[in-house]
Protein backbone atom coordinates (compact mmCIF):
# COMPACT_ATOMS: atom_id res chain seq x y z
CA UNK A 1 0.00 0.00 0.00
CA UNK A 2 1.48 3.50 -1.12
CA UNK A 3 1.51 6.32 1.54
CA UNK A 4 -1.20 9.22 0.76
CA UNK A 5 1.25 11.97 1.69
CA UNK A 6 4.84 10.34 1.95
CA UNK A 7 6.54 12.01 5.48
CA UNK A 8 9.95 12.58 5.38
CA UNK A 9 11.94 12.61 8.19
CA UNK A 10 12.06 16.01 9.07
CA UNK A 11 8.34 16.49 8.59
CA UNK A 12 8.38 13.42 11.57
CA UNK A 13 9.83 15.60 13.61
CA UNK A 14 7.95 18.25 13.47
CA UNK A 15 5.44 16.49 14.39
CA UNK A 16 6.87 14.89 17.51
CA UNK A 17 7.93 18.03 18.39
CA UNK A 18 4.09 19.24 18.30
CA UNK A 19 3.26 16.61 19.79
CA UNK A 20 5.64 17.21 23.02
CA UNK A 21 4.87 20.86 22.76
CA UNK A 22 1.16 19.95 23.38
CA UNK A 23 2.03 18.02 26.07
CA UNK A 24 4.41 20.40 28.00
CA UNK A 25 1.37 23.08 27.79
CA UNK A 26 -0.96 20.81 28.90
CA UNK A 27 1.11 19.96 32.17
CA UNK A 28 1.87 23.47 32.88
CA UNK A 29 -1.93 24.22 32.89
CA UNK A 30 -2.62 20.82 34.79
CA UNK A 31 -0.16 21.76 36.83
CA UNK A 32 -1.88 24.93 38.42
CA UNK A 33 -5.44 22.59 38.35
CA UNK A 34 -3.44 20.09 40.70
CA UNK A 35 -2.27 22.65 42.70
CA UNK A 36 -5.54 24.18 42.91
CA UNK A 37 -6.61 20.57 44.17
CA UNK A 38 -9.23 20.40 41.36
CA UNK A 39 -10.32 17.53 39.28
CA UNK A 40 -8.38 17.53 35.76
CA UNK A 41 -5.28 17.94 36.84
CA UNK A 42 -1.21 17.38 35.08
CA UNK A 43 -1.80 14.14 33.71
CA UNK A 44 -5.46 14.62 32.39
CA UNK A 45 -5.06 18.10 30.77
CA UNK A 46 -1.38 16.57 29.10
CA UNK A 47 -3.56 13.64 27.67
CA UNK A 48 -6.10 16.08 26.00
CA UNK A 49 -3.58 18.43 24.82
CA UNK A 50 -1.79 15.78 23.62
CA UNK A 51 -4.48 13.95 22.04
CA UNK A 52 -6.21 17.21 20.75
CA UNK A 53 -2.85 17.56 18.42
CA UNK A 54 -2.75 14.44 17.53
CA UNK A 55 -5.88 14.26 16.21
CA UNK A 56 -5.29 18.12 14.36
CA UNK A 57 -2.02 16.33 13.03
CA UNK A 58 -3.31 13.29 11.66
CA UNK A 59 -6.39 15.49 9.70
CA UNK A 60 -3.45 17.62 8.04
CA UNK A 61 -1.21 15.10 7.15
CA UNK A 62 -2.99 11.15 6.88
CA UNK A 63 -6.00 11.95 4.48
CA UNK A 64 -5.82 13.01 1.30
CA UNK A 65 -9.47 14.36 0.45
CA UNK A 66 -11.32 14.67 3.83
CA UNK A 67 -12.27 18.01 4.76
CA UNK A 68 -9.74 18.94 8.15
CA UNK A 69 -12.32 20.93 9.44
CA UNK A 70 -14.27 18.12 10.36
CA UNK A 71 -11.93 16.63 12.71
CA UNK A 72 -11.63 20.40 14.54
CA UNK A 73 -15.44 20.20 15.09
CA UNK A 74 -15.45 16.50 16.44
CA UNK A 75 -12.37 17.48 18.89
CA UNK A 76 -14.58 20.37 20.16
CA UNK A 77 -18.01 18.20 19.83
CA UNK A 78 -15.92 15.52 22.13
CA UNK A 79 -13.97 17.23 24.39
CA UNK A 80 -17.47 19.22 25.36
CA UNK A 81 -18.33 15.93 26.76
CA UNK A 82 -15.77 15.25 28.90
CA UNK A 83 -16.09 18.36 30.17
CA UNK A 84 -19.39 17.89 31.12
CA UNK A 85 -18.41 15.19 33.64
CA UNK A 86 -16.70 17.38 35.49
CA UNK A 87 -19.66 19.47 35.86
CA UNK A 88 -21.58 18.48 39.41
CA UNK A 89 -25.00 19.83 40.89
CA UNK A 90 -25.58 19.76 44.25
CA UNK A 91 -28.87 21.55 45.38
CA UNK A 92 -28.57 25.66 44.56
CA UNK A 93 -24.23 25.12 43.97
CA UNK A 94 -22.88 24.31 40.85
CA UNK A 95 -19.16 23.47 40.58
CA UNK A 96 -16.43 22.19 38.12
CA UNK A 97 -17.43 25.00 35.93
CA UNK A 98 -14.16 26.18 35.52
CA UNK A 99 -12.30 22.65 35.58
CA UNK A 100 -14.78 22.06 32.57
CA UNK A 101 -13.64 25.32 30.32
CA UNK A 102 -10.58 24.45 30.89
CA UNK A 103 -10.12 21.01 29.74
CA UNK A 104 -12.19 22.94 26.72
CA UNK A 105 -9.30 25.47 26.61
CA UNK A 106 -6.48 23.22 26.58
CA UNK A 107 -8.33 20.67 23.88
CA UNK A 108 -8.08 24.32 21.76
CA UNK A 109 -4.75 25.23 22.60
CA UNK A 110 -3.33 21.63 21.66
CA UNK A 111 -5.51 21.92 18.43
CA UNK A 112 -3.00 24.92 17.73
CA UNK A 113 -0.25 23.36 18.42
CA UNK A 114 -0.94 20.20 16.63
CA UNK A 115 -1.98 22.65 13.47
CA UNK A 116 1.58 24.49 13.98
CA UNK A 117 0.86 27.49 15.38
CA UNK A 118 3.41 28.05 17.92
CA UNK A 119 2.42 31.86 18.68
CA UNK A 120 -1.11 31.67 19.32
CA UNK A 121 -0.89 27.95 21.25
CA UNK A 122 1.70 30.17 23.26
CA UNK A 123 -0.21 32.82 23.93
CA UNK A 124 -3.26 30.72 24.67
CA UNK A 125 -1.66 29.03 27.35
CA UNK A 126 -0.28 31.92 28.35
CA UNK A 127 -3.79 33.47 29.09
CA UNK A 128 -5.04 30.19 30.52
CA UNK A 129 -2.76 30.51 32.94
CA UNK A 130 -3.16 34.10 33.88
CA UNK A 131 -6.69 33.89 34.19
CA UNK A 132 -6.40 30.98 36.17
CA UNK A 133 -3.91 32.52 38.64
CA UNK A 134 -5.21 35.89 39.03
CA UNK A 135 -9.36 35.07 38.93
CA UNK A 136 -8.45 32.35 41.24
CA UNK A 137 -11.13 32.20 44.43
CA UNK A 138 -9.94 33.68 47.72
CA UNK A 139 -9.16 30.58 49.58
CA UNK A 140 -9.53 30.62 53.13
CA UNK A 141 -6.88 30.58 55.76
CA UNK A 142 -6.36 28.92 59.38
CA UNK A 143 -5.35 30.21 61.65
Amino acid sequence: MEDIFPLTASDEIEIAVRLLLAALFGAAIGYERRSAEKPAGLRTLSLVAVGAALFTVVSAFGFDTADQSRVAAQIVTGVGFLGAGTILRSGVTISGLTTAATIWATAAIGMAVGSGMYIASTAGTVLVLVILYLFAPAREHSE
